[in-house]
């Protein structure tokens, strides 16, 4: 099974300095062309083929492990951390759902065609850097990338698990060539074996057994004459002419044993660098804050910094978030217009100046957000020719009527409910007191149920939607300091309170109600 695997090649090019690095992701920036039609997942069934692959090396190795043979360092790489590559592999698949990677560019040409752009530009940060992925030239490489090509932010966010898939295919590729070796080193065992035995018992029977070993055309491999050599040299001249016949077809195929065992040895180090190397970088992409990597490298965060109001930087992480998947959103209406995010960003900052130098930059349209998440957005969406969704039109429809829309199934349910109940009582009539009884206590019972499966269905259907929060995190600046004093209660205000807690109920349900009113 893996001797068949035709992906054997290590993700191993000419090893580049910072400098170098740069100036390739400018290169690779100006020959990337991005296919506009959407294409097939090709990530998650090369996935689940890495994971098979690697499990099927890690099993030949703990075959090999287990009678205690000889095992290099490629080997207990490999054996040591596989269940951090198991782990994951586990991850990978949890954070790359299907159909993820159909919403991101994907390269029209070249090698990775078919592929997501930036998985691409993963493949080659390692490759030029042999499977070694660090903060600085990460952070390098897609800096200069996007010096010439913008990323989008879906792009920046899915680095890390591209990175991720990368190494894992590099890891796949290494293991391999570490199964491989050992297949040929059991495989010149075996014949080595064989020989001496038949050497020892039957020495007539030699010839035919190594004519039989000329027909099976075996490979002769590094790992293989390597071995084989080592175990017939300790019979000395009894094994003289097998020697001498090995050595005559590597004559015909060029090479010499000594050259075999200098390429094998020059081979089993590449291994154990790259293996090292991309074991270290999984380890990293685990400890890296990759908000703060997105954040450094985003144009639309770098241009809603711009923010006239002087806000949009103090806010907290989530409300930042939170405003740069709204311009994805935005852009992802502009496909008509071709509108890139970085510039619906840049319509949201001049909108916002525009206002700043009519109304003053402490003037609520002076801030980008008033654009992105209140009732500016309708004036961006119209600056950039943006064309709404028929779900996105459908719920700015329904918030002229929210409280119909909350009040109407409340109602609904509660008359139902108590009709369902009022029936089952076929001899009481209209007139009669137990009638109305009845129909005020079920009304008054069944609508707190009512209430709270409308609001069941509430949360359920609508998701809350958190208000934009400056970050305090290193503690309040003056200009945002106040004191706030609690008196204490006196016994009349206590009383007060005990007696007002039924008109407390009623002033928080119309506090509740005037939410829903349309504002």
């Amino acid at each position: 099974m893996l001797r068949n695997d035709r992906d054997t090649e290590l993700l191993r090019s000419e090893l580049f300095s910072i400098e170098q690095l740069k100036r390739h992701a400018v290169t690779l920036a100006g020959q990337h062309r991005i296919d506009p039609r959407p294409g097939p997942d090709r990530l998650l069934p090369r996935l689940a083929d890495n994971a098979r692959v690697l499990l099927a090396a890690y099993d030949v190795v703990t075959a090999a492990a287990a009678p205690g043979q000889r095992i290099v360092a490629a080997e207990a790489w490999l054996l040591d951390n596989f269940y951090l590559i198991e782990q994951q592999i586990g991850l990978a698949r949890r954070h790359l759902p299907r159909g993820y990677s159909r919403q991101l560019p994907r390269l029209a040409d070249g090698l990775s065609a078919g592929f997501p752009r930036i998985y691409d530009l993963a493949l080659e940060l390692i490759s030029h850097m042999d499977g070694r992925v660090d903060s600085d030239n990460a952070t390098h490489f897609i800096a200069a990338y996007q010096s010439t090509e913008p990323l989008k932010l879906g792009e920046l966010w899915a680095f890390p698990i591209m990175l991720q898939l990368a190494l894992l295919e590099n890891l796949r590729r290494i293991g391999l060539r570490i199964a491989q070796r050992r297949e040929e080193l059991d495989a010149a065992v075996t014949w080595a074996d064989r020989m001496l035995a038949t050497a020892e018992r039957e020495p007539k029977q030699l010839i035919q057994l190594l004519a039989e070993f000329a027909n099976a055309d075996v490979p002769l491999t590094a790992p293989f004459v390597e071995e084989f050599y080592a175990r017939l040299q300790a019979q000395g001249p009894a094994m003289a002419f097998v020697q001498t016949w090995v050595e005559q077809k590597l004559l015909e195929q060029g090479v010499t044993a000594t050259q075999l065992s200098e390429a094998a040895n020059r081979t089993a180090a590449a291994n154990q660098i790259s293996i090292a190397n991309s074991i270290g970088s999984l380890r990293f992409i685990g400890a890296m804050d990759w908000r703060e990597y997105v954040e450094s490298l985003s144009v639309v965060e770098q241009t809603l910094c711009e923010d006239p109001a002087g806000m949009h930087a103090g806010q907290d992480f989530a409300t930042r978030d939170r405003y740069r998947h709204v311009i994805e959103d935005v852009a992802r209406g502009c496909a008509h217009s071709s509108r890139s995010e970085f510039a619906v960003a840049r319509e949201a900052i001049v909108l916002a100046q525009t206002a700043a130098k009519r109304l003053g930059a402490n003037d609520r349209t002076a801030h980008v957000g008033y654009y992105l998440i209140d009732d500016g957005r309708h004036m961006l969406e119209r600056a950039v020719d943006c064309r709404l969704s028929w779900k996105l039109r459908a719920s700015r429809a329904t918030r002229h009527f929210r409280l119909s829309l909350y009040l109407g199934p409340i109602l609904l349910l509660t008359l139902l409910a108590t009709s369902v109940v009022l029936f089952s009582f076929n001899g009481l009539g209209v007139t009669d007191w137990r009638f109305w009884f009845f129909a005020i206590t079920g009304v008054i019972g069944v609508s707190a149920l009512s209430v709270s499966l409308v609001n069941l269905c509430v949360t359920l259907v609508l998701p809350p939607c958190a208000l934009p929060r400056m970050d305090f995190s290193q503690g309040i600046p003056a200009v945002y300091r106040t004191m706030v004093i609690v008196p204490p209660c006196s016994a009349s205000h206590k009383r007060l309170m005990v007696f007002s807690k039924p008109w407390r109920s009623v002033i928080s349900v119309i506090a509740i109600l005037i939410c829903f009113l349309p504002c």
